[in-house]
């Protein structure tokens, strides 16, 4: 076997769409082309969209699907050409991130290279599927094609214990492999002075508690043990700001929630920020990290926030508090606000202690891209001689109706309703209404 592999990754979300997932293909892709071997990113195409990368990235046909899915397009992932183009491209492996139409192509295009699929396991889709589809039995069928789509790979990889648990949860029962994200930030804090005019930009003062969270504003991230643990520490007489760097369907809610929790003179919404350098300085800018997520399977922001010399507060017991030590790495506590806000006033009052335990968290939590990219190129080796001596434990039971199925379903709601006004829909409900009590007036 050639030291230098050809590597496919595949995945729903690419820029321009950004998350987390997404992050970590982009840098996937960089270490492993600009380092180790050659690599290929194959996403969803997005209309209008420029790639311009030091990889090739190849587009394949997708369509909308709904904004409480985050805006993302899902990828029709049996399109003749584009497979015969991607496998004459000889790659030695497919890696997918998204258990959704990515894996499905993957499979299909480890039919005609002969190539192995890994999968990684980045984050409880179970709880956007139910999200997105409030009817139970659509969620459950959704939740159970997933399963089978990723138990169909010849290895599974998670990027925490506590993924590899959910997904068993969730009815997975093969083996899965704890293959850890790493941050592209190098460590260390941002410039001081750029950290000093941020605090000052926002009316911050310099001495002043400021607490961080960063992400997409979302509740079920924890925010609301965040807004009404800060309520407690305000009424216990703490003084502190309190800066969310993010966006997300549930902004504005969270913002009346903190007006009405009476937040609004603690609490900053900055928005998204994109560039990654001036992130950088939004973080150092902070004292402790505030991420209560019970949701998150890794939590790179964690990383992030302790590249930065920035420890963490933490749910202890949840996958994002994973390898973090309670009083020297983090603070770990319970999911209940006036345990938090214990948390948050020992902060405010012991705010040399929190600086140090940041200190610890920068040399001892930080993991790069670059040495995550590496041990997962080396099982990479594994995975392909295991694959060839035949042992691989993946189950076929490939659902290519049930996909459909869910698709069409999904789309047709999703069209009919876009494109029937409210009014519309009203008047044909009471249209239909007199008609059917119209006939059983004349069946009677």
């Amino acid at each position: 076997m050639s030291d230098k592999l050809n590597v496919c990754l595949m995945n729903d979300s690419f820029p321009p769409v950004i998350d987390g997932v997404a992050n970590a293909v982009i840098n996937y892709a960089n270490v492993i082309s600009s380092q180790l071997g050659s690599a290929t990113v194959v996403t969803p195409d997005y209309p209008g969209v420029v790639d311009d990368y030091p990889f090739d990235v190849v587009r394949y046909k997708s369509m909308t699907i709904s904004e409480k899915i985050c805006g993302y397009r899902a990828g029709y992932p049996f399109s003749s050409s584009k497979l015969d183009a991607l496998s004459s491209r000889g790659f030695d492996v497919i890696h997918s991130h998204c258990p959704f139409s990515s894996t499905v192509m993957a499979r299909v295009l480890r039919e005609k290279t002969d190539a192995p699929l890994i999968i990684t396991y980045h984050t409880k889709f179970d709880i956007d599927i139910r999200r997105a589809l409030p009817n139970k039995l659509m969620a459950d069928r959704a939740i159970k094609f997933v399963v089978g789509n990723i138990a169909a790979c010849d290895e599974v990889w998670t990027v925490s214990h506590g993924a590899g648990e959910n997904l068993r949860s969730l009815g997975f029962e093969g083996k899965y492999y704890v293959m850890e994200n790493g941050v592209d930030f190098p460590c260390g804090r941002a410039d001081a002075d750029d950290a000093a005019d941020l605090r000052a930009a926002y009316g911050i003062p310099q001495e002043m508690p400021l607490f961080i969270f960063v992400g997409r504003l979302l509740w079920y991230k924890g925010i609301k043990l965040i807004l009404d643990a800060l309520r407690l520490a305000k009424e216990d007489g703490n003084d502190f700001r309190m800066m969310f760097v993010g966006d997300g369907m549930d902004r504005q809610e969270i913002e009346d929630y903190a007006q009405q929790t009476g937040l609004s003179d603690r609490c900053i919404f900055t928005g998204a920020v994109y560039d990654r350098e001036e992130l950088r300085v939004y973080y150092t800018a902070g004292d402790l990290f505030l991420f209560p997520s019970e949701y998150d399977t890794n939590g790179i922001v964690v990383r992030e926030a302790a590249a930065c010399g920035v420890g963490s507060l933490l749910i202890d017991g949840s996958c994002a508090a994973e390898g973090i030590t309670d009083g020297r790495t983090g603070i770990l506590t319970e999911a209940d606000p006036a345990a938090i806000a214990k948390k948050i006033e020992f902060a405010c009052t012991h705010i040399d202690e929190i600086h140090q335990i940041g200190d610890h968290a920068m040399n001892e939590v930080y993991i790069s891209w670059e040495t995550s990219v590496k041990r997962a190129y080396d099982r990479y080796g594994a995975v392909i001689e295991r694959y060839r001596s035949g042992q691989t434990q993946r189950k076929e039971n490939f659902m290519a109706e049930e996909f459909f199925s869910l698709m069409d379903t999904a789309t047709n709601n999703i069209q009919r309703f876009r494109s029937i006004p409210l009014e519309i829909k009203n008047s044909r409900l009471k249209y239909k209404f007199k008609r059917h009590s119209r006939r059983n007036k004349d069946d009677k």
